[in-house]
């Protein structure tokens, strides 16, 4: 199979493919190419299933649903600090105003 066909099997709806240069150790890419040989699929269907399984696991990890939380409302707070700074440069929430005339000097 070719190395950037979608994996079988997978739930994900059809995106852009990227490379990701990932270092191992010769060991465990010999595991690898024997479980790739093994299920018929290619070194990198292997690694892609196993990615996204990890990430379907890691979606219901308590730690993980934690953490998201606490970057989610730092998110927030940052998102609502840049919104008063705009408000307080641009006034309101409508866009930026017309610049105002300078005075004339009498």
């Amino acid at each position: 199979m070719s190395e950037n066909s979608p994996a079988a099997g997978s739930t994900t709806a059809p995106s852009q493919i990227r490379t990701l240069a990932v270092r191992i150790a010769d060991d465990l890419r010999a595991q690898l190419d024997v479980i790739a040989q093994l299920n018929d699929r290619s070194v990198t269907e292997e690694i892609r299933i196993a990615l996204e399984a990890w990430v379907e696991t890691s979606k219901s990890d308590p730690k993980v649903l934690e953490r998201a939380e606490t970057v989610r409302a730092e998110i927030e707070r940052e998102a609502k600090t840049k919104q008063s700074a705009i408000e307080a440069i641009f006034g309101g929430t409508s866009g930026t105003k017309a610049p105002r005339k300078p005075s004339s000097a009498a």
